[in-house]
């Protein structure tokens, strides 16, 4: 009986780590629009439109120090700069389309209230 206590309080603290940094605006998305292939700071901002330069540099720089996204440089001429799923960023897809249709199906009545 203890150890589902324990096992509880740990699945509690990683879910809340989890949504600390997936519950933040743009998170899911960004991770999401990543989820067809690498892709440049100016793709991502133009796929995830309504972002700020500088929102979408720090969320990128949230999840990759996250482990969810790796940050290539490739030193040109020019410089280019290319954002990609990690291994770990590719398990959250199915996870997050999951996610999304649960509200769907189960929030609404919430976001009319």
């Amino acid at each position: 009986m203890a150890d589902d206590g324990v096992q509880t309080h740990q699945c509690d603290a990683a879910i809340t780590l989890a949504f600390s940094i997936l519950g933040k605006r743009w998170n899911g998305m960004i991770v999401a629009v990543l989820g067809s292939g690498p892709l440049s700071f100016v793709a991502v901002r133009r796929a995830v439109t309504g972002i700020s330069d500088a929102v979408l540099s720090d969320r990128l720089s949230e999840l990759a120090d996250a482990g969810l996204v790796t940050r290539d440089v490739d030193p040109g001429p020019p410089v280019a700069v290319t954002y990609a799923l990690t291994p770990s960023g590719q398990q959250l897809l199915p996870l997050l389309q999951d996610l999304g249709r649960w509200a769907l199906e189960n929030m609404a009545d919430v976001a009319h209230r």
